[in-house]
């Protein structure tokens, strides 16, 4: 082949190649977001947790995988040029707003957000820098199950909560007061309709609420801002279709700004089972009844119980209508069954989608556990309400050794673990040495 002709055939292969998505955080702007979480970390300097929280940070690309750092790791997987650590996150973990071990070294993981947006990059850092700290004094995340938070009577009595906590926000004296024992009224109310979950919630609220609260709060200018963030995340929550996600995270800080602005000395809080509500109702001097239930109904229709209603019946029948369209894909045989054990999941919130007794749904999803890794990018993942078992489409199934993949998903199962078929239907089991 004549040496021109050669290479211009090898230009147009390159040409061909998938071109890797640019990413917009640039090593200069990195340096910029890191010395503005570290400035906003320094202005607390430890009053709030007793230590400043500032450290190691890492932020990812979800697309390229890229990391651009702050701070080696000990084991000398990333490069440092011109102050920043560089590498590539492996492909086989995943990416989410936490405390990671990576290099010997704990980082906080800040994905970045699809878009620029400076009070996104900064607060991911934040959070994840609070749950670092969390890691330090031994509070770890063991995982929550709040399945309960989607049904429709627990979504009335936490609308119900958050107009009232949303009231007494904007209130003082006795008015923030009348207020706060409407929200505990509400909260009690569903706590005695779900007994067995109210531990998780708890917990949920502590870990990823003070979380909030933290990084609300250390990049808020004045009380008014950080009152004005704080609202509008809880009207962003407001409006999903799933709350077993996110109602911890929102309603935790809620309460914890109510505590803050009374002095509270959160140092005290050392371990993930403090209730926060109860530091409230106890900080306020607030006097529950016996049974919260006897008094909500009357209550509640002081807080447009009348358009919360609507709301949900609104959202019925968007899920009627999902199911009648989707159902199909994870009910017809076959279809492939994961068993969730220790799962941890990776997903961006507007890819929940509920499906009533079916489960959620989750159009994009990434999920490790002790079988090994899954990424669903399209075609959607059913998972059940009590988190015990998922579901994909076989739809052109394919399997090679311990990679499998089918329609929009692919599966690298960990060693001694094995995709068998019974009764039409695929089946993760663990193999019997």
């Amino acid at each position: 082949m004549n040496r021109w002709i050669y290479f211009a055939f090898l230009l147009f292969l390159t040409g061909c190649r998938e071109k890797q998505p640019d990413i917009y955080l640039t090593s200069e702007k990195a340096l910029r977001y890191f010395n503005k979480v570290e400035e906003a970390c320094n202005r607390d300097n430890g009053k709030l947790w007793g230590k400043n929280l500032y450290g190691p940070v890492m932020y990812i690309d979800r697309s390229s995988r890229k990391i651009m750092a702050n701070h080696p790791d000990e084991e000398g997987l990333l490069n440092e040029k011109d102050g920043i650590y560089t590498g590539t996150y492996p492909r086989e973990l995943l990416i989410n707003n936490i405390a990671v071990q990576y290099g010997g070294t704990l980082f906080a993981m800040a994905p970045l957000p699809n878009e620029e947006d400076e009070y996104t990059i900064i607060n991911r850092a934040i959070h994840g820098l609070f749950h670092c700290y969390q890691e330090s004094i031994g509070w770890t995340s063991s995982g929550y199950n709040t399945s309960n938070l989607n049904e429709k009577n627990a979504r009335l009595w936490i609308k119900l909560e958050w107009k009232a906590l949303r009231k007494a926000i904007n209130a003082e004296g006795l008015e923030q007061k009348l207020a706060l024992r409407d929200a505990l009224v509400f909260k009690g109310s569903n706590r005695e309709q779900y007994p067995g979950y109210i531990l998780d919630e708890i917990r949920f609220e502590n870990y990823e609420g003070l979380a909030a609260f933290t990084y609300i709060l250390l990049t808020s200018e004045s009380p008014g801002q950080y009152k004005d963030r704080l609202l509008e995340y809880l009207d962003r929550i407001y409006t999903r279709p799933v709350f077993s996600r996110s109602y911890g995270a929102v309603t935790g800080a809620i309460y914890a700004n109510l505590l803050y602005i009374k002095g509270y000395d959160f140092k005290n809080i050392k371990s993930e089972n403090v209730d926060l509500a109860e530091e409230v109702k106890k900080l306020y001097e607030i006097q529950l009844p016996e049974v919260c239930r006897d008094v909500a109904g009357s209550i509640a229709l002081n807080y447009e119980i009348g358009v919360i209603q609507d709301e949900e019946a609104e959202r019925e029948a968007d899920i009627r209508d999902r199911i009648h369209r989707q159902i199909s894909t994870f009910t017809e045989k076959p279809v492939v069954y994961l068993d969730l054990e220790s799962p941890y999941f990776d997903f961006e919130d507007s890819d929940i989608h509920p499906m009533d007794t079916l489960g959620i749904l989750y159009s994009a999803l990434r999920v490790s556990d002790n079988w090994g890794r899954l990424t669903v990018e399209n075609g959607g993942c059913l998972v059940s309400n009590n988190l015990k078992y998922l579901r994909i489409t076989s739809k052109d199934y394919k399997a090679d050794k311990n990679r499998i993949e089918g329609e929009g998903w692919h599966l690298v199962l960990n060693s001694g673990w094995a995709m068998v078929r019974v009764d039409e239907n695929y089946l993760v089991r663990k193999l019997v040495p």
